[in-house]
């Protein structure tokens, strides 16, 4: 199973302030731990909503550019990983070895295809496997 965890966001990090030598290095050893146990996938940092855009879709499907900063920090997404476990209770395992001392995370299972049930037809699976096999190509590239 694939979890993404989201980092939300807080007035120090929407403030712009980076990090300290200090919670990097923490953080690159929780890191370091979860990539040698086979199950990070991927695991950003994000820089504050002042850099940052939205597209708002009305009806018709015409998007508006809203640039950032936006409100409700507690709202926003700070950063994230994605992991790969065997099941909810460890994922919850992993994220309470987070080097966190303030602030809160969210947890959410990633849709597979057995997911959509049959709404995700043969041809729109083979679609989808030949899009992530692209996908992988160009990463490797």
């Amino acid at each position: 199973m694939r979890y993404m965890v989201i980092v939300k966001a807080n007035e120090d990090s929407e403030s712009g302030r980076m990090p300290s030598e200090q919670e990097l290095s923490e953080m690159g050893a929780f890191n370091e731990e979860l990539v040698r146990a086979g199950v990070m996938l991927a695991g950003e940092g994000l820089l504050s909503s002042s850099q940052g855009t939205r597209l708002r879709y009305d009806r018709d499907g015409r998007a508006t550019v809203v640039d950032g900063p936006f409100a409700e920090t507690k709202e926003l997404v700070a950063g994230f990983w994605i992991l790969q476990v065997s099941s909810r209770e460890e994922v919850l395992e992993w994220m309470k070895k987070a080097p966190f001392r303030d602030g809160e995370v969210e947890i959410r299972k990633i849709a597979e295809t057995e997911d959509f049930g049959d709404a995700f037809t043969p041809e729109l699976r083979e679609q989808e496997e030949r899009l992530r096999a692209q996908s992988a190509a160009n990463q490797a590239g």
